[in-house]
């Protein structure tokens, strides 16, 4: 969402999120019952932050956060 104009986004990848979904299929093709397979929650979660956003809104993002931001779009 950040890269359409979101000031901040916080969340799994959904490259990982389609990857793991055509596991699942995969396995449903192999004969597997959807019921067997177990839930799994996401494994990587990033942060990034938008400055050109926050630069047009007149907001300030504190060095600390962005020092732990994953990615930040200049």
């Amino acid at each position: 969402m950040t890269d359409a104009g979101g000031i901040a986004g916080y969340g799994t990848p959904r490259a990982d999120l389609y990857r793991r979904s055509a596991y699942y299929v995969k396995r449903i093709f192999e004969g597997a019952k959807p019921a067997d397979l177990a839930v799994e929650q996401p494994t990587r979660i990033e942060l990034s932050i938008n400055m050109r956003t926050a630069k047009a809104l007149g907001i300030t993002i504190p060095d600390t956060l962005l020092a732990r931001a994953d990615r930040v779009i200049e």
